[in-house]
């Protein structure tokens, strides 16, 4: 018989902030002893990217740099 081993997200954090003129979400948490980061638009909400780091600084850190990347790329056309 296989023993389950669970994980317990800690210390759930969320918080909206500006990003290369977007609105996006950020998540953290801890969990199994690393810390995970996912940053997303708040319209219509997807996720960009996920970080990970030994503490909360350089997940979120690792993650805005991603989202930076693939908001760098994305294409805004004008409104008619």
């Amino acid at each position: 018989m296989q023993s389950k081993t669970f994980l317990r997200a800690e210390g759930y954090r969320r918080r909206r902030e500006r990003l290369s003129g977007w609105d996006i979400g950020i998540a953290s948490y801890k969990l199994g002893g690393r810390y995970r980061c996912e940053v997303e638009t708040f319209s219509p909400g997807a996720r960009l990217a996920r970080g990970e780091g030994a503490t909360r600084d350089e997940a979120e850190a690792d993650a805005l740099n991603k989202a930076r990347e693939m908001l760098a790329k994305t294409r805004v056309y004008p409104a008619r």
